[in-house]
């Protein structure tokens, strides 16, 4: 069993710290901020002693068996809203109407798995009614930034070989803006439906929620003519479960507790390209 310490800034101290407790047969040095102990004698009483030791010193440690390589993979599937991007577009978008605080409650409690996504999503938009277009533009030029460590990610993945793929439960508007942006290969998305330049409060079509993010991922890896264990799955929300439960590594970056404690991976202090450190390439 191998555990993988990482963190952000100077954190060096910190992982020989941790990386002591794990009485490891070996530490191999991954990068600056990453060290792999090899060894492991695992047992339960020491993985609750490092999650608690790593949390305090804000490293996040992935217990994996052997080592992974980055070319076992040839998809990369995430979730956009709060996992590539920083911030959830319908709740931005809310706040040009003045009801963030309302649609951001409905979003939260979705995200946790506690309200049908379909339906909330249909609520949250119903209140965007009458809004001008021009808001979304106000939203991803003003307000979308993307995730920590997203664009070193997506270079070495794509530089790799490897196929990327947007499926969202938000807007098509700004999935196709992100596409060429950041070279990525295929999209899906909620489409918000505008009639003379203002939302109307509907979307168009089949809604994206964790079914047809499931099927869309299966789709690709279908196209693609790989198994999808093949693919990995980035998530944070619990509408992402399904498509994460069919990867070969799900990734849970800054989730909710009911995905961290599903998925393969939770990081909760490193950017998306902490992914790399667990990956050999």
């Amino acid at each position: 069993m191998n555990i993988v310490l990482q963190g952000v800034g100077d954190c060096a101290a910190r992982l020989q710290r941790i990386a002591a407790l794990t009485a490891p047969k070996r530490v191999i040095t991954i990068s600056a901020n990453a060290v792999r102990c090899e060894g492991i004698s695992y047992t339960p009483a020491l993985r609750q002693t490092i999650e608690i030791a790593a949390e305090a010193a804000q490293l996040d440690a992935t217990y994996m068996m052997g080592v992974r390589r980055l070319d076992e993979f040839k998809l990369v599937a995430m979730d956009m809203d709060s996992t590539l991007i920083t911030i959830e577009c319908i709740d931005e978008i809310a706040d040009m109407q003045g009801l963030k605080p309302q649609v951001a409650e409905i979003t939260e409690a979705a995200m946790r798995g506690e309200l049908d996504f379909s339906e909330s999503l249909k609520r949250r938009v119903a209140l965007l009614e009458g809004l001008d277009a021009s808001a979304l533009e106000r939203v991803y030029e003003e307000r979308l930034r993307l995730s920590m460590g997203a664009e070193e990610m997506l270079k070495a993945v794509q530089a790799a070989g490897l196929k990327t793929l947007l499926v969202s439960g938000g807007f098509t508007f700004f999935t196709e803006r992100l596409k060429p942006r950041l070279k990525l290969d295929y999209t899906r998305a909620n489409e918000l439906e505008i009639v003379d330049g203002k939302l109307t409060g509907k979307v168009i079509g089949e809604i994206v929620d964790a079914d047809v993010k499931r099927k869309t991922v299966e789709h690709v890896c279908a196209a693609m003519g790989i198994r999808t264990e093949q693919a990995i799955v980035m998530g944070d929300g619990a509408n992402d479960l399904k498509m994460m439960s069919i990867a070969g590594l799900s990734v849970a970056f800054r989730a909710k507790p009911v995905v961290r404690e599903q998925a393969s991976v939770a990081l909760n202090h490193v950017g998306l390209d902490g992914i790399l450190n667990l990956l050999s390439h």
